[in-house]
């Protein structure tokens, strides 16, 4: 790198290259020169949108009818999305293998779950009212000696259980045990019918008797001749 004076006569200095380049970027780099540089947060959102601006572009380039064609393809994905989740619901956790999966705040009879349901409907707080309806039912069956009492049983395998005992009933207890797993485990907003129908479930099973099995035949057993 050579370097003239501003003077007539002046002999040219020749100054290398590499010292040339790093006092030029010392200079540069005074505070001076960056009084008016985006902040370090600012530069970043400006990286970011950039990146999304090249996507876009990216994406509306094989898309047919360009960004008019991607938008419309967002939208009805967006659309579907959204459809599925009001249909399904949030994903739904597998019930849990240890612990006591329906009954998490302790044991409690059957008339404090039910009166633990009513306060919660009087006060249109349906999910509880659910959960706390379904607690009721099994263990009215444990303390009718229905189902054993049984630490981690979910109430898939009480309804389950139960349903062998009241027949007449399996598929209302199926029922209701779907709905106590959409409440707590699927993301569901339960509402009064669904509520009503188990509390019906569970009035109704308070009066049906339980299905026996026959009694296994003697075997009629003869004395030997003296």
């Amino acid at each position: 790198m050579t370097i003239t004076g501003g003077t007539a006569g002046d002999v040219p200095v020749d100054v290398p290259r590499i010292p040339a380049q790093e006092a030029a970027e010392r200079e540069l780099s005074k505070p001076m020169y960056h009084e008016n540089d985006p902040n370090l947060l600012q530069r970043g959102l400006n990286r970011f949108w950039e990146w999304i601006g090249d996507l876009f572009e990216a994406a509306s380039g094989v898309t047919p009818g360009g960004v008019v064609g991607l938008v419309a393809v967002v939208v009805v994905v967006l659309a579907v999305i959204g459809a599925l989740w009001w249909r399904l619901g949030t994903p739904r956790r597998a019930p849990a293998t240890s612990g006591d999966s329906l009954f998490a705040d302790g044991p409690r009879t059957a008339a404090e779950h039910r009166a633990a349901a009513a306060r919660h409907a009087a006060a249109t707080q349906w999910n509880p009212a659910v959960q706390e309806r379904m607690r009721a039912i099994v263990r009215s069956l444990e303390e009718r000696a229905l189902l054993d009492p049984r630490p981690g049983r979910t109430a898939d395998e009480a309804a389950a259980e139960a349903g062998r005992a009241l027949p007449a009933h399996a598929e209302g207890l199926r029922s209701a045990a779907r709905a106590f797993d959409d409440v707590t485990y699927g993301g569901r907003t339960a509402d009064e019918a669904s509520y009503r129908r188990i509390e019906e479930l569970d009035t109704v099973l308070e009066r049906t008797k339980p299905t026996l099995e026959p009694p296994a035949t003697a075997t009629a057993f003869t004395e030997a001749p003296r």
